[in-house]
């Protein structure tokens, strides 16, 4: 089976063609770098994502926040969960974690509370 992908590691954005048995990797061809064959094998067999959203605090106030290590793709859904019913206390900062280990990753504040800049 071949799965063709656009690489989203660099802007070059190449076109790579991911050839496989089953879930093992054959072959990756057109990648420029190695960072690209390694973005296509991840991607055919343990993809992985950021997921950035945000969080309302126990004040009422909302502030962004993201993991900070990429988690299983078919995560996504528990991690919006568990954000969605995250209250985190203000003050916060920017790098604050709001949850720790969510699937290998915490979530973290990317953005001061009003509370914090008061």
């Amino acid at each position: 089976m071949k799965r063709n992908l656009t690489c989203i590691v660099c802007p070059m954005g190449c076109s790579i063609e991911v050839e496989l048995d089953g879930a093992n990797v054959l072959s990756v061809t057109g990648n420029t770098c190695k960072r690209g064959a390694e973005y296509a094998k991840n991607e055919c067999t343990n993809p992985k994502r950021t997921v950035t959203s945000t969080v309302r605090c126990e004040n009422g106030e909302i502030i962004s926040v993201k993991t900070d290590r990429a988690i299983p793709k078919d995560k996504m859904q528990e991690c919006m969960k568990l954000i969605n019913n995250a209250r985190p206390c203000t003050p916060i900062a920017i790098g604050d974690i709001i949850l720790s280990d969510v699937f290998g990753s915490n979530v973290v504040a990317t953005q001061h509370s009003a509370a914090h800049n008061s």
